[in-house]
């Protein structure tokens, strides 16, 4: 196909509006175009697209690209390409071309050199996915995977305006489309369209096949059309172009259609018509030529000027958005002003000034001027004041002509205020709630949605002080309905605080709450959230009690949940550490309580339980800190029974096990006694028992119902306390013990443990039963059970059945079946044990087997002993061999053959005694003695007491006799006394032997005792092959028989005289041992026959030998016992006796002889110990005188050795009887008695030289001695008097006296008979006993008596003990005393004895101690005198100090015993507990502050002290007593109960019948003085209780009527109604009832006066009553114009009766009995009448109801605008009633100025110093200069001026920061901030700008100052004061460098570096 490269430009003359001739078609339509060929192209049929730019038109025709310039005059670039063109694209102002051809190729063309710059080629999609690039100024967008086939093959074009899509489909529908949403607007379905464009006037520009149209948007109306060629199309340009451009295809002949097309030419389409070329010239902002268009064509000017206007209105805010400077803006401003001249259309100039943005303040403010200078009309006012809002909002520097717009044009007053407070601008919210009016527009849903809009973060302290001020009361007064949502709103509010502001809470929180309170809030009902906006104000102020005074941070959540319990247990429960508990008790607690009449016990009671059930719940209690701390707690109570409470609640919670401190409290209160003491140790068992199970794991388990398997499941766990732990558990529940026991012990048999001990604990019932259920177990283990185990239940049952034996020992069935078994298992232990033999009970009772068991080992044993003999070797030690099977043991021992025959039932005497026999017989004594010693030991001696044993041992005896007497080799151990282990042989056995053998072993016994003497006399030597050892003396015949003399003698030889002595035994036991004897036979000499004849010779021999060594004594016992046994013999066998006879009897006599020679020597007497009996003999062979010479010089030597002298005596005394010298009988028988004496006093340490052997009336001088001394007893004494004659009453009073006062004078110095060791003293019960067994002696008890009455006051009146028997004693004399009463001394006595002394002794106690040379005594702190107590005088004194709650029953019943008064006692007493309990608990409390409310303990105190007062008997006594108490009582609740009790107590003393006149006189003066006292005391107490304790009140408590009305008019009352703060203020109406009632005052007549004074001040009193509970009835007469209530009732008392009913009457009710719709209306009726009344003018309500009041105003005004009242009344009247009359509020603004009623002419009034009036007035001043609409054309330097001169600083700053010239307000600011104090101003600022309706004018002063100070470094003048801080914050926030530098150098100068650092850490925080 040929190129297009034939381009024509045609020139101007070219353009035509005519027809295209041929090609085009008929023009038709209502508008005209011009129409301009501006470019031709040559060739034919091409493909067409074409679009344009800012810069550039490109056409396409086929493969060729025509790039034009804008205007198609120039050809930019001219290319072809290989194949069509599909898509092109500029960019960059068209420097860069992209073209995409179809196939596939991408160019990129550089326009100005015409420079192909990059190729790429691209394969085409065979899916229909194409790339799209996308060449963006910051970078390159590649888009892939587009599916641009489907979105063709439905879309051929698309046009974005706005949010509107135009869609022109491949069906040629063009739609049009919501772009958001996709939804369709509108479609044109008939009308086909190729191509559309859209233009300025909205037409759209369409083209459809030969035809161009122009059509209007919506309806699609042609407005022209024009025939073109089939081949053309659109260029693509830009939206609202006045210019459309086409691309039309031109055939050769325009006449054929048919024809192809040889050329294209590019025309443009201009509208014709002038109107519209004005409007294309205005739409091109082509203003001169618009104007001058408009002059040449005579259109309207006026509207070339108006688009101007709007188009620099649309620079102007361009220039306010910003990108325009100052010149700009400025121009564009001149410019306006310049057209807005040439405008007459007024108001088209206002509305332009006003809604034109401004780029500038003072711009605006200008055109709003100059529009006012053009027309004077209310919105230009308007605007004038919201542009002084807007400045005020904003300030200068953010000016923006915009923005003002938008803020001029807002209507919606409160939505902008809500959108500054959802911005969190509260400040920028509050000016313009002070700027507008917006009453008029608010409801509830208003208010709803400005109290949502309060941004949640914004600040209390900013919020409150606006919502107090301005807020909360609009809202009230505009919308009363809305209280209830503000209610709920701040309530919510006011709790979130607690978790946003939490620094502050909860004061922030009440500060808040507190808003929302009405006034008079007591007074009215409210709705369900003003209630409860209450109850959290009133929660909100005791949470900030409790942080302030109680340090208690508690949540809001936590305190509502709780009660005031619950808050003190909180208090507790923030306790750090158990040791804080007391203080914080003491402190917080203690007065926490008393404030809220808690009851302090209970609480810490409730408390404990709380903590414990809270602790207690935690199911791993790692730490037990809460249980020190419950017991910290419960040290804090006082009531003994709450606190076993809490010790009985801390043991059942804490935990298990106990720790020491909980063991440690249980057991103090366990020692304790107390009611609930068994309750607290049956809790303990039962803790006790949960510890226990505790122990094994166990924590929740029904005991009830598993008892039994519960203790089976402790005893299997097999601790140490498991035995006990289950006999505890079976002690609890009363189950029997017996089984425990039994499986107990059974387990402990199976582990093999010890079980004895367990055993002996049982009881003997209980041992009993277990251990017989032991026994059948043991028997049934034994038959089954392995060997082991068989061998632990043989010992054990072994040891339980000895005990069973013992406790069973006095059941002798019972015994018997023990024993029987005992013996069993002993055998059966014992040979398991020894002999490895297992027998099972049954095999055992088998006789056969145990003997086959006893053959077996026996023939080992003595296998084992001889194959050991052949070996040599001795065996030692007992050894047990196994045998070689391993089966059984063999026995190599005789302690295991014993142990053997035992075993087997066999007796040891039977097995061993042929054993010893046979030993005796091969020599081997030593193995013999060890046998017989094993038999003699003392077990086995017990044990086996039998006659057997008795038979071994004599046949063993006898058996060693004969060896030493045949001199047999022997095996002796060394050191052993053989003779003597002989006679001990015989002696043990003449203890157990038979009958028959008794004789036999005690003619032994006999024979070896001489034997053994014998030996002992003896020279020991080893040749003999035994040697003797000294063997002390048997301490039994030491002390049971005298002691004999021992003669000096020759040793004698025992080789010698040994085997004679035994020969001589064993023929006195003549017969052989092998020898049958029948029963009552023996083998002793004595009964045997014809043996006596061997006996003479050894006999012979061995009395020789002994009488050769002077051994007499020996051989004269040798010689007794022989002979007495040979007498025996031969008078048992009737034999010749004379040869025998006198054998012996020479033998005798020679003994004899010898023994008379030793005497000679006397060494009789000279020995240890006199023997007597010898003596006697051996002096009774001297002569009578040498014996009495010898007696005597021996008793004149001895030198107080009374024993020999007794014994001497003795002799003496004998030898005497024998020789009948009786004369020298009594010298040796007083001899005797003075030697007796003296020994028996020796004992008692009292020597009795000084009289011995004096004459008896010598011996009275020992009494004294002997009666000090404290071991006589009263029969030694009766003893010593009989004994020597003396009188008996005399010493026996002596005695008696001396005993009683004995100790009391030692105590003091010590006894001086005493010489030796002290004597621990008699006991005094002792003592007693021996005085009252003397008595019944004396003939006469007179003189014991006196005496005992005057010792009785010389004992120490402190010991009671002396005092008591002394008086005992006088009592068992039974004389009549009559010193004293031995009955009221026992009485007192027995009292004192009980009684513990309270005071210490008084200086009267030690003066009568010093008086009587009594010494003090320890005893004096806690005992009473008991002898000053008997004296009438002293009594009191002693009593009184003791008097006491504790002491006064004891001291009530020793008074009573006295006979002393009871009503002084009494007396005493409640004097006492006033004294020293009441009264300082009530003073502490009062100087601590607390409250008496609640105080259990000063209540029992009083009920005390009533109690006694109430027990005397005399009323006047006790009145009197009661009234000095009551004086001493500081006012407050006790005084005046105590003078209620005194007034109950003087009403008894004057209802006594028997009372005489002057009595009666002065009681009835006493109870009206007591009466007048009380009723002054009473009402000084309410008022105390009430907090109306104010001195003013105080003095009229005399005067109750006064005081009445005095409290009516308190001030507290109008606080109450104003304060909306939920405070709690004194219930007046509570006070005057109870005043009232005290003083029987006619209340009613009070208020009926007071009425009279507050509603009619004029005129006589009222005198309808009716009951003041119903105010209705009351006040509502009042109202009635027929009242006849009083004379003259005037509206004034209406209004004020009305407003009372409004308050006290619910409105339902109100309305109802008024029959009136509306009160508020009603009420301004009454004000509005009461003032016409008050002119003279009579008017009803009804008629000013129906009055017309314009002309009722206009009357008012014409006869009384003389009268400042009625000007005033005037203009109330019209602002209510809405008359605006110019002429009238000229007149009444002129009036009211002129009667100073406008309070801004204050300002020229007032003076310095100004009252808080005139200060409050200018404060509205300035409110008011913030809101006055006026503000720009105000004199603000004049209003601040005159602020100055009031020293108003602060308002005079804020004036000046109100100026709107930056410039000028620069200048006087700092010119005022130069000439005046910052600190004044910023204190000004806190104290008097604090309100919140400011809008934040308080802040921008403050900024204000410390920016001057800042900025011009005068930081000393802030220094130390309390702004400096702020100035510091300011400074480092503000950001400037230069400023904080300067700050640093000057805290440095200053050393205040650190607190500088320390500010910028608080700032970054």
């Amino acid at each position: 196909m040929a190129t297009w490269s034939d381009v024509e430009l045609p020139t101007n003359e070219d353009t035509n509006t005519v027809r295209l001739g041929s090609v085009s078609g008929e023009e038709s339509g209502s508008g005209l175009y011009q129409v301009d060929t501006l470019a031709k192209i040559s060739n034919a049929n091409p493909r067409l697209s074409s679009s344009s730019g800012s810069n550039w038109s490109i056409v396409v025709a086929d493969k060729t690209v025509i790039l034009f310039d804008q205007s198609y005059q120039t050809i930019l670039l001219l290319l072809h390409f290989e194949t069509d063109v599909d898509a092109i694209g500029l960019c960059l102002d068209g420097k860069f071309l992209v073209v995409c051809e179809r196939n596939g190729n991408l160019h990129l063309i550089y326009v100005p050199y015409k420079k192909i710059l990059l190729t790429k080629f691209f394969f085409p999609s065979l899916t229909g996915q194409y790339h799209v690039f996308l060449l963006i100024k910051d970078g390159f967008f590649h888009i892939t995977n587009l599916a641009l086939a489907k979105i063709e093959t439905g879309v051929k074009k698309m046009v974005v305006v706005e949010n509107l899509l135009y869609i022109l489909d491949t069906e040629d529908v063009l739609s049009l489309w919501d772009l958001h949403f996709l939804v369709m607007i509108h479609c044109w379905p008939d009308l086909p369209i190729n191509d559309f464009e859209l233009t300025t006037e909205c037409s759209s520009a369409s083209m459809v096949i030969c035809s161009f149209q122009i059509r209007f948007l919506p309806s699609m109306t042609v407005c022209y059309s024009l025939n073109v060629s089939s081949v053309s199309c659109l260029v693509q340009t830009k939206i609202n172009m006045d210019t459309i451009y086409l691309v039309e295809g031109v055939c050769e002949n325009p006449e054929s259609r048919g024809e192809p097309v040889s050329s294209v030419a590019v025309r443009c389409f201009t509208e014709a018509l002038p109107e519209n070329r004005l409007s294309r010239l205005l739409h091109k902002h082509l203003f001169e030529e618009a104007e001058k268009f408009a002059i040449t064509f005579e259109l309207d000017l006026e509207l070339v000027y108006k688009v101007k206007l709007d188009f620099v209105l649309e620079q102007l805010a361009s220039a306010s958005v910003g990108g325009y400077g100052q010149d700009v803006w400025s121009e564009l401003v001149d410019e306006a002003k310049t057209n807005l001249m040439k405008i007459t259309d007024e108001q088209y100039v206002v509305e332009y000034c006003l809604k034109g943005p401004w780029p500038t303040f003072e711009t605006a403010e200008k055109m709003l001027n100059y529009a006012a200078t053009q027309s004077s009309c209310l919105q230009i006012q308007q605007a004038s004041a919201r542009l002084a809002t807007f400045f005020s909002l904003h300030g200068l520097e953010n000016f923006n002509g915009i923005a003002w717009i938008e803020f001029l044009n807002c209507t919606d007053n409160l939505g902008d205020i809500l959108t500054h407070l959802r911005e969190g601008d509260i400040r920028g919210a509050q000016l313009l709630w002070l700027r507008y009016e917006i009453a008029s527009e608010f409801d509830e849903q208003k208010l709803e949605a400005m109290l949502s809009a309060i941004p949640e973060d914004l600040s209390s302290e900013d919020l409150c002080p606006w919502f107090r001020t301005v807020f909360v009361p609009f809202v009230r007064r505009v919308l009363p309905a809305g209280q209830k949502i503000l209610a709920r709103w701040l309530e919510q509010r006011a709790r979130n605080l607690e978790l946003t502001e939490k620094g502050a809470w909860p004061q922030n929180g009440l500060n808040l709450a507190v808003l929302g309170l009405p006034s008079s809030w007591t007074w009215m009902k409210y709705v369900k959230e003003v209630e409860n906006l209450k109850s959290l104000v009133t929660n909100l102020r005791e949470l900030l009690d409790l942080h302030c005074k109680y340090n208690c941070r508690l949540s809001l959540s936590v305190f509502e949940k709780g009660t005031v319990w619950s808050v003190a247990f909180f208090m507790l429960d923030h306790v750090p550490a158990p040791e804080l508990i007391a203080a914080t008790v003491e402190n917080s607690i203690l007065p926490y309580a008393k404030e809220r009449g808690i009851p302090f016990d209970e609480l810490l009671l409730q408390y404990i339980k709380d903590l414990l059930e809270r602790c207690s719940s935690q199911t791993t209690t790692l730490f037990t800190e809460w249980e020190a701390k419950a017991v910290a707690v419960l040290g804090c109570m006082t009531d003994n029974d709450l606190m076993v409470d809490a010790v009985l609640e801390i043991m059942q919670k804490a935990v298990v096990p106990w720790s020491n401190v909980v063991e440690k409290l249980v057991q103090q209160y366990l020692e304790m006694d107390g009611p609930k003491q068994e309750l607290l140790k049956e809790s303990y068992r039962l803790m006790e028992i949960r510890k226990l199970l505790r122990g094994y794991g166990i924590r929740n388990f029904n005991l009830s119902n598993s008892t039994q398997m519960l203790i089976r499941y402790i005893l299997k766990q097999d601790l140490p306390m498991s035995l006990d732990d289950s006999l505890t558990l079976a002690e609890v529940y009363k189950l029997p013990t017996t089984q425990i026991n039994y499986l107990y012990l059974i387990q402990l048999i199976g582990q093999g443990k010890e079980c004895m001990t367990v055993l002996k604990k049982l009881s003997t019932s209980e041992a009993e039963c277990v251990v017989e259920r032991l026994t059948s177990w043991a028997r049934l283990q034994l038959e089954d059970k392995h060997k082991k185990h068989q061998m632990v239940i043989a010992q054990v049952m072994v040891e339980v059945l000895k005990y069973l034996h013992i406790i069973q020992k006095h059941d002798a069935l019972k015994s018997m079946e023990c024993e029987n078994n005992l013996v069993m298992f002993k055998a059966i232990a014992h040979l398991q044990e020894d002999f490895d033999v297992f027998f099972t009970p049954s095999n055992y009772e088998d006789p056969n087997i145990r003997k086959q068991i006893q053959e077996h080992h026996i023939t080992a044993y003595e296998n084992t002993r001889g194959h050991h003999s052949s070996k040599g070797k001795a065996m030692t030690t007992p050894v047990v061999a196994n045998d070689p099977d391993g089966k059984t043991k063999t026995i190599s021992t005789e302690a295991g053959l014993r142990r053997l025959g035992r075993q087997l039932q066999r007796t040891e005497q039977e097995l061993w005694s042929d054993l010893a026999l046979r030993a005796l017989g091969v020599g081997k004594v030593d193995k013999a003695l060890k046998i017989l010693r094993y038999l003699k030991c003392a077990e086995l001696y017990e044990h086996h007491y039998n006659t057997s044993t008795g038979k071994v041992l004599f046949t063993a005896a006898k058996r060693l006799c004969q060896m030493l007497e045949a001199d047999v080799p022997m095996v002796i151990p060394d050191g052993m006394d053989l003779p003597a282990v002989i006679h001990n042989l015989a002696c043990q056995a003449i203890t157990v032997c038979h009958s028959d053998l008794l004789l036999d072993c005690l003619e032994l016994c006999k024979c070896t005792q001489i034997a053994m003497d014998v030996y002992h006399q003896c020279q020991l030597s080893d040749n003999y092959g035994f040697i003797a050892k000294v063997t002390e003396k048997d301490p039994y015949s030491q002390w049971s028989f005298q002691d004999v003399f021992n003669e000096d003698c020759i040793v004698l030889d025992p080789v010698s005289v040994l085997p004679v002595q035994y020969e001589i035994t064993n023929c006195l036991l003549p017969i052989p041992q092998d020898t049958k004897l029948y029963p009552l036979d023996c083998s002793c000499l004595s009964l045997c026959s014809n043996y006596l004849l061997p006996l003479l010779g050894p006999l012979s021999n061995m009395l020789q030998m002994l009488q050769e060594c002077s051994q007499l004594e020996l051989a004269l016992r040798v010689l007794v016992n022989s002979y007495a046994s040979c007498v025996q013999h031969v008078t048992s066998n009737v034999m010749d006796i004379k040869l025998v006879c006198l054998f012996l009897l020479l033998m005798f006599i020679c003994t004899l002889k010898n023994s008379a020679s030793v005497f000679c020597d006397l060494q009789v007497f000279n020995w240890r110990v006199v023997d007597c009996d010898l003596a006697i003999g051996l002096c009774m062979l001297l002569s009578k005188a040498e014996v009495f010479k010898i007696l005597w010089k021996f008793i004149d030597n001895t030198w107080q050795n009374y024993d020999k002298i007794l014994a001497v005596a003795r002799i003496g005394a004998n030898l005497c009887c024998l020789y009948e010298e009786a004369e020298e009988q009594e010298k040796f028988l007083s001899v005797i008695t003075d030697a007796e004496w003296g020994i028996k006093l020796g004992k008692l340490e009292i020597s009795i030289q000084p009289v011995f052997r004096q004459r008896p009336e010598m011996k009275s001088s020992l009494i004294p001695v002997l009666v000090k001394n404290r071991k006589i007893t009263p029969d030694i004494m009766l003893q010593f008097c009989s004994t020597f004659g003396l009188e008996r009453d005399t010493v026996i009073n002596q005695y008696i006296t001396t005993l009683l006062l004995l100790q009391e004078d030692e105590d003091r110095a010590g006894d001086p008979y005493m010489g030796q060791e002290e004597v621990q003293p008699l006991c005094l019960t002792d003592t007693l006993d021996q005085v009252l067994q003397v008595i019944p002696m004396l003939h006469s008890t007179s003189d014991l008596t006196s005496s005992l009455c005057a010792a009785l006051f010389k004992l120490s009146p402190y010991n009671y003990e002396r005092i008591e028997v002394v008086l005992k004693i006088i009592q068992a004399a039974d004389e009549n005393v009559t010193s004293f009463s031995i009955s009221q001394a026992f009485g007192l006595l027995q009292h004192l004895k009980s009684y513990k002394r309270v005071s210490p002794p008084s200086d009267m106690e030690n003066t009568y101690l010093l008086e009587n040379d009594m010494l003090p005594n320890s005893l004096s702190d806690s005992r009473l005198p008991f002898h000053l107590l008997m004296q009438a005088k002293h009594y009191w004194k002693i009593i009184s100090p003791e008097i006491s709650e504790e002491t006064f029953p004891t001291l009530l019943l020793i008074c009573k015993l006295m006979k002393m008064s009871l009503d002084k006692l009494y007396m005493s007493a409640a004097n006492h507990v006033f004294e020293k309990k009441m009264k300082p608990l009530i003073l502490d409390q009062r100087k601590k502050g607390q409250s008496h409310v609640g105080n259990n303990e000063i209540f029992k105190m009083a009920m005390t002290m009533m109690k006694y007062i109430q027990c005397i008997q005399s009323p006047e006594w006790a009145a009197a007593t009661a009234h000095k108490i009551t004086q001493e009582l500081p006012p407050g609740h006790e005084k005046t109960q105590s003078l209620r009790f005194c007034l109950a107590l003087a009403d008894a003393w004057l209802r006594d019948p028997n009372l005489e006149d002057e009595a009666r006189a002065k009681g009835e003066t006493f109870l009206t003085k007591l009466k007048l006292q009380f009723q002054r005391s009473a009402t000084e107490n309410t008022l105390i209780a009430s907090q109306l304790n104010s001195p003013e009140l105080l003095k009229l408590t005399g005067l109750p009527a006064r005081l009445i009305v005095a409290l009516y008019e308190h001030s507290s009352v109008e606080e109450r109604c104003r304060d909306s703060g939920g405070r709690t203020y004194p219930d007046i109406h509570a006070v005057v009832k109870e005043i009232a009632t005290v003083n029987s005052v006619d209340l009613l007549k009070i208020r009926n006066m007071m009425l009279e004074k507050w509603i009619c001040k004029t005129g006589p009193a009222m005198t309808k009553s009716c009951p003041m509970d119903d105010a209705v009835g009351l006040l509502i007469p009042i109202l009635s114009p027929l009242s006849t209530s009083a004379p003259r009732l005037t509206f004034c008392h209406r209004t004020r009766v009305l407003l009372c009913l409004i308050r006290l009457v619910d409105a339902a009710i109100l309305e109802a009995r008024l029959q009136i719709p509306r009160t508020k209306i009603q009420l301004d009726c009454y004000m509005f009448v009461s003032q016409l009344e008050a002119l003279n003018i009579p008017y009803t309500v009804q008629s000013f109801l129906s009055s017309p009041k314009e002309g009722l105003v206009k009357g008012l005004w014409k006869n009384h605008s003389h009268e400042p009242q009625a000007v005033r009344l005037v203009a109330d009247l019209c602002l209510e009633y809405q008359v605006y009359d110019p002429q009238l509020w000229n007149s009444l603004l002129q009036k009211l100025l002129g009667f100073n009623l406008v309070k801004l002419l204050f300002l020229h009034k007032s003076s310095v110093p100004l009252s808080p009036d005139q200060q409050e007035t200018l404060y509205r001043t300035f409110v008011l200069l913030l809101k006055c609409p006026f503000l720009l054309n105000l004199d603000l330097i004049g209003i601040a001026n005159r602020f100055t001169q009031f020293n108003l600083l602060a308002f005079a700053l804020g004036t000046l920061l109100l100026i709107t010239c930056t410039n000028k307000k620069a200048q006087h600011i700092q010119g005022f901030l130069s000439l005046y104090s910052p600190v004044i101003i910023l204190e000004q600022v806190e104290e008097l700008m604090n309100t919140g309706e400011l809008a934040g004018f308080p802040s921008k002063i403050r900024e204000s100052v410390l920016t001057f100070i800042s900025q011009n470094g005068q930081h000393q003048k802030l220094f130390k004061t309390k702004h400096f801080k702020h100035l510091k914050q300011f400074i480092m926030l503000s950001g400037q460098p230069d400023q904080v530098k300067d700050l640093v150098d000057y805290l440095i100068s200053q050393n205040w570096y650190l607190s500088f650092i320390h500010s910028i850490i608080r700032c970054e925080h």
